[in-house]
Parts: structure tokens; sequence; C-alpha cells
């Protein structure tokens, strides 16, 4: 099977909880798409505005945020290389969540009316897709826990153990090492607390000796008890579906 590099993160994240043939694969790696750099701290889709197109992260971490009408905002999800930030917006196109570079980070644009084709055409494409953004659902339902339900430390224990889990450096033995271009003043905007809040919670963590955060890496030296300060249980995220698990939609649908 020919295969596209730039989509084959999409892909494999797709078939780790859907069941896809060979055909339906090839044609989410014959996605037509553009792609483009977006400097650190750009907007790239706006509240309010119409798009046609939906985004995969390539390189670099996005944020997708909400605000208030004084223009406070909350950012409501984070987005790694392999996530389509907004595939809900092929059946919606005016987006109630805005996307913004927080590192500098690389997208691909796919054009809806390619997406919607391929999900015509396949209707167990048009299920994998439904299924991913599940997926996204569920870790916005965890998010709202964390925010109205965990501490600070507990909050701040759980983003990094989600995303640890995410960008598959965790569960592990000895220490789980992963990169993470998230500033502090964003883990703010993340979790509900403020900087300084941020700052002083790492730093008990780090006298723990359960986390160290140095730059833009992250070093969880005891997985296991950060797990448990976070009450943490990654089943929300469905990152290993067994085989038998993953499901493919009866043909007659």
């Amino acid at each position: 099977m020919r295969t596209h590099s730039d989509l084959q993160p999409f892909l494999d994240r797709l078939n780790s909880r859907s069941i896809l043939t060979q055909q339906e694969q090839q044609a989410i790696l014959d996605l037509p798409r553009h792609a483009e750099q977006v400097r650190s701290n750009r907007d790239f889709v706006r509240l309010g505005e119409r798009v046609q197109h939906s985004c995969l992260v390539v390189d670099g971490i996005v944020g997708g945020f909400s605000q208030n009408s004084n223009g406070a905002r909350q950012i409501t999800a984070f987005f790694i290389p392999g996530d389509m930030a907004d595939l809900q917006s092929v059946v919606q196109s005016t987006p109630t969540t805005a996307l913004q570079a927080l590192s500098v980070a690389t997208i691909l644009k796919i054009p809806h009316a390619a997406i919607r084709a391929v999900a015509a055409r396949y209707p167990a494409v048009a299920a994998a897709f439904w299924r991913d953004c599940m997926v996204d659902t569920a870790v916005l339902a965890q998010w709202v826990v964390n925010i109205g339900r965990r501490d600070a430390r507990a909050r701040i224990a759980h983003l990094l153990c989600e995303a640890a889990v995410r960008l598959k450096a965790a569960p592990a033995k000895g220490d789980v090492v992963f990169p993470f271009a998230v500033t502090q003043l964003q883990m703010a905007d993340a979790t509900g607390l403020t900087p300084v809040h941020i700052n002083r919670t790492i730093m008990a963590l780090r006298k723990e000796e359960l986390v160290t955060i140095r730059g833009h890496t992250v070093w969880i030296h005891d997985w296991d008890s950060l797990a448990e300060v976070a009450d943490f249980d990654p089943e929300y995220l469905q990152i290993d579906v067994r085989p038998e698990q993953r499901i493919r939609i009866a043909e007659a649908c």
C-alpha cells in the first residue's frame, strides 16, 4: 500500500480504534492537503471564522481555546502530532473553539469537501472519524473534571499524565521522559490556575521527586505515584485498544 508520511500518524490514530480496509486507508492517505508552518502564539483558526478545511497537526503543539466577551481566554484542549484538531468543523464550519499554535507548529489543511467525499464513499471511514471526535469529547470531559473537582497538585499531575500517555511515553519503568513545549502561562490557562500557582506546584512536585520540568522536557520520576496523585485512569484516551476490541460498523449501515 502506498503511503504518505504526513498523513500516516492520523491514519495510525484511526487504526488504533477502528478497523479499516486497505482501500479505505489509502483513501485517507490520498486526501488533498496544504502544509503550513504557524508561528508560536499565533491564532490560525479564529472564533466565528467560517472555515472550509480541517487542520491536522504534523509538528508542535496546538491549543484549542474559547474566550469571554472581555477577551479573556481559556485553553480547552492540547493537540499533538497526529491529531486532527478540528475534525468536527466538517459538519459545523463556524467553529466554537479557536486554534492557536502554542509552539512553532506545522499543520496540514485538508478541505472539508474532500473529507466529506471520503466519508460518503466509505461509511466505515465516516464511523472512524466520528469515533475520533468522541475521544476528543472524552478528553474535554476530563478537563472539566480537572478544573471543577481537583486541587492544583492533582490538576497538574493529571495534565502531565495525560500528555505522557498521548505522546506514548507512558506508562514505563524508570523515568518517563517526553517533550512538552508548553509554557507555565499556557499550563495556567489550561488548568484555571495562575502562573504563580503553577510554578509553586511544579516546584512542590519536584521536591516530592515526582516530576522535573526543564525547558521543554518533562521527567516523571515515579509514574505510579504521580498517577495516584492525579486520580488518572487512561481508559478515556482509548490508546491501548486491543485488536479484538477495535470496531467496524456493519456493512448494512
